[in-house]
Formats: structure tokens, C-alpha cells, sequence
């Protein structure tokens, strides 16, 4: 049987079964990053991602600085959906022999541009060729720390908390799909800023930072929107144990995006719910810090803050709330690395 017949999740679920962390304050897989505590200060963050040409970018359809950007960025947005402060990089390089050396120094010149931008140190890494391969892959290591106590994981999400997320959703995935498709009655400015939103990700550090730093149980639970809004959540729902409701009249659309999905014909919650790749972050909150908690992530980030549903008791499952009341189940069908590959 090859990996073809799996899931990225399930052949994940393979690979880390009985994985053993080293002490018990360690949390190893299946958060956003592994948090490790190394007996004094704050605690540890590490993550990892890599980026393949043809499966998560275009050498002809992105700008070499805004693939240098987005791979640091993913890896920054993993670092900021736990709470906590990136601190250092390590890069690798798998390069064939036909990638130009301005197209190189231009990725790596988005990536000093992005790790200065977040006083991140970029301190190491590797080249190697691919051999025969065609593909160029930009592998990344980043370590950040978090204040003891102030991580914020997927798994402490309760039924009564609500359900939270930064900036608007399903702008990358209309970005994706300008590229793929013919849009003649959209403005150059909606092109450029959802190409950008996907070829240029924004992480939310900042906001991160922000929700960690408030204590008390205020934000009980919190991810980055990397696979789609629908598998984020169901992903936070399975380590929190419980269900979620979602209100489709809430979750958050912009201008831009509306324009291009009435240009291709497309439902935008589709792109909304499912399409990956925003890096906002989605989070749970107790009620009654709900004016606190917007006031401090509008007021030091101007980042909006929506919130477009509600945790449920297990039993409730994930369900769709449409504007006239009636529901449905929410099935995940986000982005899977091993079945399906992009332009």
C-alpha cells in the first residue's frame, strides 16, 4: 500500500503513534507547535514547515520575495497560535540546478525582510541539491518561547465559549484562484490584494502575543486557520472534546473577496470555510471577556476581531447555522498536503 491511500492526517496519526515527550510538562504532536519545558524561564516552541514549488507556490505566479515571506510566515503563524515570541530560524535549501541566483537571492531577501520584521535571528540551516528533481522546497525550523502559564492550546475549548477569529476569511483561496482563472470585471486592486493574501500571508503575531498575555482563562483555546476554517475548528474540537456551531451570517467576508466570487460564479463561504491558507487565528473565549479581549486586539493591533459561533456539548457535533434558522452538519473538507497539490 503506498501513502496515496491515506489523508495527511491519518498518515500523521500513523507516524507520531506512541511518540513519547520527554518530561511531563512536554506536549509533543498535535498543537501548532511542540511546547517543551527545559526546567527554567519560559517555556520552549518549536515548528516546522516546508514549502515545495508547484504544490504550495508558482515561481511564475509569486514574486521571489513573497515566497521567501510566506514560507517564514506559516512557520510565524504557528508561533503566534500558541501565544508566544519567535526567536530563531534555521533554513534549508533543497535547490535544482536550474533555479537562477536572482530568483534565490530574492527569496531569501523576503525572508531577512519578514525575520527582521519579527526580530526573529535566522542563525542556521542547509543546502542541498535535489538531485534530479525540478522542484525547489524551502524547509523551515523556527523556535520561539512563551511565558510559563500564558500558552495557548487547542484543547481547552468548553460548550458556552465563543467562538473567535481574526481579520476576514477565505481571501487566500480567492487569491489562489484568480490566478487559475480568467476574471475580467474584477479591479486590479481586489487582484492584487487577495493574490497578495495568498502569496504574501500576514501572521498574526501580534494578536497572538496579545490573547496570550491577557491570563486569568480569558482565551481558552486558540490555532491558526492554516487547513480551512472548517478542519481548524474540527481540529480544535477533537482535542478540546466537544462541538461547535457556527453562524454563517457571521463569519467574516471582504469587499474584495464578495467582488471575485460574484465574477467566477463562486460561493464565497466555500472559499471562506474551506479554502486555507489565511493564517488568522481562530480562538474560544469565555463570554464575559468578550469587551476586553476586542478591545485589546483592536485597540494595539487594529486587527478585527469577529465572533461567528459557539462551543458545544460533544453530543452537538459541528453544525452550520444558516441567517434562517435552520442547521446542518459542517463537514471538514480543508487543504491536505498529500492529495491536493496547487499550480
Amino acid at each position: 500500500m503506498d501513502i496515496s491511500a491515506f489523508g495527511e492526517f491519518e498518515l500523521v496519526a500513523r507516524l507520531t503513534a506512541g511518540l513519547a515527550v520527554s518530561t511531563a510538562g512536554d506536549i509533543g504532536v498535535g498543537d501548532d507547535c511542540a511546547l517543551l519545558d527545559l526546567g527554567r524561564g519560559d517555556l520552549l516552541l518549536a515548528t516546522c514547515d516546508s514549502q515545495v514549488e508547484g504544490v504550495h507556490f508558482s515561481l511564475g505566479s509569486s514574486p521571489s520575495e513573497h515566497i521567501g515571506r510566506k514560507a517564514l510566515a506559516i512557520n510565524l503563524s504557528d508561533i503566534a497560535a500558541m501565544g508566544g515570541t519567535p526567536r530563531y530560524a534555521l533554513i534549508s535549501l533543497l535547490l535544482p540546478s536550474h533555479l537562477s541566483i536572482e530568483v534565490l537571492d530574492g527569496i531569501y531577501a523576503g525572508l531577512r525582510a519578514q525575520a527582521q520584521r519579527f526580530d526573529t535571528a535566522i542563525v542556521g540551516g542547509n543546502i542541498s541539491s535535489t538531485g534530479g528533481s525540478p522542484q525547489l522546497v524551502i524547509d523551515i525550523t523556527l523556535l520561539g518561547t512563551v511565558e510559563r502559564g500564558h500558552a495557548l492550546l487547542r484543547s481547552g475549548a468548553h460548550a458556552g465559549d465563543l467562538i473567535c477569529v481574526t481579520g476576514s476569511l477565505g481571501d487566500s483561496a480567492a487569491g489562489l484562484q484568480t490566478f487559475l482563472h480568467t476574471t475580467t470585471d474584477v479591479s486590479p486592486q481586489d487582484l492584487q490584494t487577495l493574490r497578495e493574501r495568498h502569496t504574501a500571508p500576514e501572521p498574526r503575531v501580534r494578536e497572538g502575543q496579545l490573547l496570550g498575555a491577557l491570563g486569568g482563562g480569558k482565551v481558552t483555546a486558540m490555532l491558526d486557520i492554516s487547513d480551512g476554517l472548517s478542519g481548524d475548528l474540527t481540529h480544535l474540537c477533537e482535542r478540546s472534546g466537544c462541538g461547535a456551531r457556527v453562524d454563517l451570517a457571521a463569519i467574516p467576508l471582504s469587499a474584495p473577496l464578495l467582488r471575485v466570487a460574484r465574477s467566477l460564479q463562486h460561493d464565497p463561504l466555500d472559499w471562506a470555510l474551506h479554502g486555507g491558507e489565511d493564517y488568522e487565528l481562530l480562538f474560544t473565549l469565555r463570554p464575559s471577556a468578550l469587551d476586553e479581549v476586542r478591545s485589546a486586539i483592536q485597540q494595539q493591533s487594529g486587527t478585527p476581531l469577529t465572533v461567528i459561533g459557539e462551543i458545544q456539548p460533544p453530543t452537538a457535533g459541528l453544525t452550520l447555522s444558516h441567517p434562517d434558522g435552520h442547521t446542518e452538519p459542517l463537514h471538514p473538507h480543508s487543504w491536505d498536503h498529500l492529495n491536493h497539490p496547487s499550480p
